[in-house]
C-alpha cells in the first residue's frame, strides 16, 4: 500500500481523558458494534459513570437501562471492584498462563466450582463470551474423539438462539432470522429445530420436545452436543421460555448420549431471578446440570472482559483421552490476573445475596409500570422476568431515531429489531427505574411503524 500520498490528518495522540471527544475522527475511522462506516448510527460521548448513571461529554446524565450490554450489574465505579483492580494492577496486571499460575485465577476458579452445579469441576478461563462458546464446542468435539466416536461432529440447537459473533459461535446462531445469515456456507452447517414455544409462566406441553426427539433419534450418532441459552433467548428475540423444556432436553441428551452445553453468558449471576437461569429448571428437586457451561458478561461485574467455560470430570477425561492428549486451546490473555481479580470482587458482592432483593424489587416494579404498555396499538407483547423488561413492537423500530429520543428523555436504552428492552444495573433506584419505564412507554406510545430494509442487528 502506498502511504506517501495518504490524506490522513491525525492529531497527536493524548492520554488526557478530559480532552473534548473528537466525534468526527470517531465517525470517520472507528468501527462500533454492528454499524456501517458510511452510514453509522450516531455515537454519544461518555466521560464518566457512577452507579446507574452515565455522564455525557456535555454534562447530561443518563440512567443506564442496559448495564453496558447486560454486564455491569453492580453499577459503575463500585469501590470494591475498583479497589481490587487497583491492588492487582500494582502487583501483576498480566502474565502468560502457559506454565504459570497465580492466586487470582485459583481463587476465582474455587468460587465458580463452589457456586455452580456439583458436576462442574473444571474451569477454562477465556477472553470473552464468544470465545467461551468456541471453547465449549471444541470441548464437545474433542471429548468424543477421546471416547472413540470421532464421527460425532455435529452440533444441535434451537432457532432464535444467539451465541456470539466468532465463526463457531455464529454456526449455532439462528440460521434464518439471525445476524449471520450473510456468511452462508462459510459458516459450518449444524442442526436446528424449532425454538421453545411455551412462555415462562404458561402451561408446558411435552410435545414441544417431539421435534428435538425426532432429530436425536435419527442423528444422535453424529451429534456431539446440544447448545442452548437457558430460559432466556437473548439477542435472538428476548424470549422467555418454559423451564420444563430445559428439563426435557436434559433427559433427551442423557437418553441419546449427547452432551448438553448451557450458554449462561447473558443470564448468569442473578439476572433472571436465580443465580443461574438453569436453576429455574428442576426435576425431583434438583436443578438441571450442564455437561459444559459458558459464563461471561456479569462475571467481572462488567469491568473488564473475561469469560469461563466449565465442564464435568467426564468431559475433561474424554478430552484428555483424545489423540491430542491435551485440550487444544490457549488464548494469550487466558487467566488474566487483573480480570480474575475483578471477577473475584464481583462474586464477593453477589455472595452477600443483596442481589436477590434487588432483582425482586426490579421485577415487581417492571411488572407494575410496564403493564399499561400492553394497551398501546403498536405493542405486540410486554414481558418481564427478573431484572429484564421487554416491550415487543409489531414492527421493526428505527434504532437511530429512538436512541436520540431516549437520550433526550435522560435514559440510555438500546433498541434492536422490534424490541425495546431494559436490563438495568441491580443497584438502580426505584426513581431511576421509573424514569426508564416512563421513557419506554412514552416512546412506544408515539412511535410509527418503521419501514426497514437490510440488516437488523442487536447493536
Amino acid at each position: 500500500m502506498n502511504t506517501e500520498n495518504s490524506n490522513k490528518t491525525f492529531s497527536e495522540s493524548s492520554t488526557d481523558n478530559d480532552l473534548a471527544i473528537d466525534f468526527e475522527f470517531d465517525k470517520q475511522h472507528i468501527w462500533h458494534p454492528y454499524t456501517s462506516m458510511t452510514n453509522a448510527l450516531p455515537a454519544f460521548g461518555v466521560t464518566s459513570a457512577k452507579e446507574s448513571l452515565l455522564t455525557l461529554d456535555d454534562g447530561r446524565q443518563l440512567v443506564d437501562g442496559t448495564s453496558s450490554w447486560w454486564a455491569c450489574v453492580h453499577g459503575y465505579s463500585h469501590p470494591q471492584i475498583v479497589d481490587a483492580m487497583h491492588g492487582q494492577l500494582s502487583k501483576l496486571s498480566h502474565v502468560m498462563f502457559g506454565g504459570i499460575t497465580h492466586s487470582p485465577a485459583i481463587e476465582l476458579s474455587k468460587k465458580l466450582v463452589a457456586m455452580t452445579s456439583a458436576n462442574l469441576t473444571k474451569v477454562f478461563l477465556a477472553d470473552s463470551g464468544s470465545i467461551a462458546v468456541e471453547v465449549a464446542l471444541k470441548m464437545a468435539l474433542q471429548y468424543w474423539q477421546g471416547r472413540e466416536q470421532p464421527q460425532k461432529q455435529r452440533i444441535l440447537t434451537v432457532k432464535c438462539g444467539y451465541h456470539g459473533d466468532t465463526f463457531a459461535a455464529m454456526s449455532v446462531c439462528d440460521p434464518e432470522g439471525g445476524m449471520h445469515t450473510m456468511f452462508g456456507d462459510s459458516v459450518t452447517q449444524h442442526e436446528f429445530v424449532s425454538a421453545p414455544q411455551a412462555t415462562f409462566d404458561a402451561k408446558f406441553d411435552q410435545s414441544e420436545l417431539d421435534e428435538m426427539r425426532a432429530k436425536l433419534e435419527v442423528q444422535h450418532s453424529e451429534i456431539a452436543a446440544v447448545i442452548i441459552e437457558p430460559i432466556l433467548q437473548g439477542a435472538g428475540g428476548m424470549r422467555f421460555y418454559h423451564p420444563d423444556y430445559l428439563v426435557g432436553l436434559r433427559q433427551l441428551c442423557d437418553e441419546f448420549n449427547v452432551l448438553l452445553i448451557l450458554d449462561e453468558i447473558a443470564t448468569g449471576f442473578g439476572r433472571t431471578g436465580k443465580m443461574f437461569a438453569y436453576e429455574h429448571a428442576t426435576h425431583n428437586g434438583q436443578a438441571v446440570e450442564a455437561d459444559i457451561l459458558c459464563l461471561g458478561k456479569a462475571l467481572t461485574g462488567g469491568y473488564i472482559s473475561l469469560a469461563v467455560t466449565m465442564c464435568s470430570d467426564e468431559v475433561a477425561q474424554g478430552i484428555s483421552d483424545s489423540p491430542a492428549g491435551v485440550f487444544m486451546h490457549g488464548p494469550t490473555f487466558m487467566g488474566n490476573p487483573l480480570a480474575c481479580s475483578a471477577a473475584c470482587a464481583s462474586l464477593d458482592i453477589l455472595a452477600t445475596n443483596e442481589w436477590q432483593g434487588q432483582i425482586s424489587r426490579i421485577e415487581t416494579q417492571l411488572r407494575s409500570e410496564l403493564e399499561e404498555a400492553k394497551a398501546l396499538p403498536e405493542v405486540k407483547d410486554v414481558r418481564v422476568l427478573g431484572g429484564i423488561g421487554v416491550i415487543e413492537m409489531n414492527s421493526v423500530v428505527n434504532t437511530a431515531e429512538l436512541q436520540q429520543k431516549f437520550v433526550d428523555l435522560g435514559v440510555w436504552i438500546r433498541p434492536f429489531a422490534n424490541l425495546i428492552y431494559i436490563m438495568p444495573p441491580y443497584v438502580i433506584t426505584a426513581e431511576q427505574l421509573t424514569k426508564l419505564t416512563s421513557a419506554m412507554k412514552h416512546v412506544t406510545s408515539t412511535i410509527l411503524p418503521y419501514q426497514h430494509s437490510g440488516f437488523i442487528s442487536n447493536g
